[in-house]
């Protein structure tokens, strides 16, 4: 063997080895629509794909309200049909009272799209635009807040309600680097490795302050996290790491992350008992559906502590799967 082959085995070799490399690093990396959100209290990333195989949600009737039928009918966008992933940042707001309530939202869809088709549909409700980092963002008016939406290729929209246009800014400046698989947000940079991805990827997670949406308070506890009327023993400060995934049924994972055993603890027994009590609920309540649902859902959840996480998990009984996906003009 030459020395010139030796080179040039050496050189393919070492190229195999980088291209090997990317891929195992964007393999494990954050989903794009996921990276692309700017700084923010909460993440939630749905990845739409293997529900509508396993549904066909997307050949099902949908009655659409008026309004949004006239955006399908401009645009060509069916959600149902063309809608991939979805990956959503939570902003607190410092006036809860105020137009966005106590959180904003920051949005990147990511899908199927004509985006000329698109993008003329948006001019038309826009009452003004920006020009940044060569896209145009269309600020529309909504209920008393900015909407502002840039389309960022041929397959990704970015959305915000925020205040101000920082995040849609952040959005369009992280989209020129996005091919770098670790750039993101520092909260995706903490607490994405928290989420188990093996054997398969869930199809949807939530990292960071989660709970803000569900956060109404009460007047001895403004933080407190509400669901069906129940006041949970949690906070809205709490870090969350959440998972769904499908192992022929789906099972939802939520992990509180704690400063201290000692308080994961206290969020374990508290859990506990509230699940004893509306397990207790459930028994005396009259029979029916929704109480059958409910009974299964409570029978099949778990609250564990591990070190200082407090663990729930349950196995969502697939009859609610099928309610939750049926058209509306079935239930």
């Amino acid at each position: 063997m030459t020395k010139r082959t030796r080179n040039t085995l050496w050189i393919v070799g070492a190229i195999l080895l980088l291209l090997v490399g990317a891929f195992y690093l964007r393999t494990i990396a954050p989903p794009e629509a996921a990276r692309l959100l700017p700084e923010s209290d909460g993440i939630l990333y749905v990845d739409l794909r293997p529900l509508r195989i396993a549904t066909h949600i997307d050949q099902k009737p949908v009655q659409r309200d008026p309004s949004f039928q006239q955006f399908v009918d401009a645009t060509g966008i069916v959600f149902e049909r063309d809608l991939d992933e979805v990956a959503i940042s939570l902003h607190r707001m410092t006036d809860p009272h105020g137009p966005n309530g106590p959180v904003a939202y920051s949005q990147v869809y990511v899908g199927k799209l004509d985006a000329h088709k698109l993008s003329t549909w948006l001019a038309t409700q826009a009452s003004s635009t920006e020009s940044y980092a060569d896209h145009t963002i269309y600020s529309i008016p909504s209920e008393g807040r900015t909407v502002r939406v840039a389309v960022l290729g041929y397959d990704t929209v970015a959305v915000t309600n925020t205040p101000t246009p920082e995040q849609i800014h952040s959005i369009l400046d992280r989209y020129r680097s996005a091919a770098l698989p670790f750039t993101g947000s520092s909260l995706l940079a903490a607490h994405y490795h928290d989420i188990p991805q093996l054997p398969l990827p869930p199809l949807a997670w939530g990292i960071g302050k989660i709970g803000l949406p569900l956060s109404e308070g009460s007047p001895g506890n403004p933080g407190a996290i509400h669901i069906f009327g129940l006041e949970l023993p949690l906070h809205a400060d709490s870090t969350f790491v959440a998972s769904l995934r499908w192992t022929g049924s789906l099972n939802l994972h939520i992990e509180e992350q704690s400063s201290s055993p000692a308080e994961a603890a206290v969020t374990v027994n508290a859990l506990n008992s509230l699940l004893v009590l509306a397990q207790g609920l459930t028994q005396a309540s009259p029979e029916s559906t929704a109480t059958q649902q409910l009974k299964a859902l409570l029978d099949r959840t778990k609250v564990e502590l591990h070190h200082d996480h407090a663990e729930v998990t349950t196995v969502i009984p697939d009859s609610l799967v099928k309610e939750m996906m049926s058209s509306p003009d079935k239930r």
